[in-house]
């Protein structure tokens, strides 16, 4: 199975200065305007994703059973289960790009994240600040973790909401076709609303 969704990634973040309101109420940076965004109100999906990287017997399986935007931030019950034969380490700050957390595309569309990955235009990720329970430093071979993260913030309403989980690190050499390092987004993405 080749994806390009498992990333070994140079994630560039956006710079946004000088800002000035048009009178349409759109950003206006000089040459292009850029939509004022409105923030997501309380919602709650029940999503249910199931997501793999690896052959069979040698593979990592990503779950996403829910996601929950509150008044003050947001927060997703997630899952990730080694069935290879070496450990990863678990490293939520090893890259910028490589934390737990969200990133939000303008599309649920799987060419625009292949697409911007190709590219390294990637969103910056909203990292999680909690984990409940801990997320462990490592998962050993036939081993999982399962718990919710979070993180206090606004998440900007009509844009697609991924799951990000990473860094995550060979404690050996890894099975064919994995990296040392990556991280990995869903393939799947949900859509906040007001």
């Amino acid at each position: 199975m080749s994806r390009s969704t498992v990333i070994v990634l140079l994630a560039l973040g956006a710079t946004f200065a000088g800002f000035v309101f048009a009178s349409n109420g759109r950003l206006r940076t000089g040459e292009s305007d850029i939509a004022a965004t409105v923030a997501a109100g309380p919602q709650s999906a029940r999503l249910h994703w199931t997501e793999t990287f690896g052959d069979p017997g040698e593979r990592l399986v990503f779950t996403v059973k829910s996601l929950q935007v509150t008044d003050s931030g947001w927060n997703a019950h997630i899952g990730v289960e080694n069935q290879t034969k070496v450990g990863w380490k678990l490293e939520p700050d090893a890259t910028p790009e490589g934390s737990f957390g969200l990133q939000l595309f303008e599309t649920g569309s799987k060419e625009e994240l292949d697409r911007r990955n190709r590219e390294g235009t990637l969103p910056t990720a909203r990292a999680a600040t909690r984990y409940a329970p801990e997320l462990p430093r490592a998962l050993g071979p036939n081993t999982s973790w399962e718990g919710t993260i979070s993180a206090p913030g606004p998440l900007v309403a009509g844009s697609w909401a991924r799951v990000v989980f990473g860094t995550l690190v060979a404690a050996g050499k890894p099975p064919k076709g994995f990296g040392d390092r990556f991280v990995w987004i869903s393939d799947h993405a949900h859509q906040l609303h007001l």
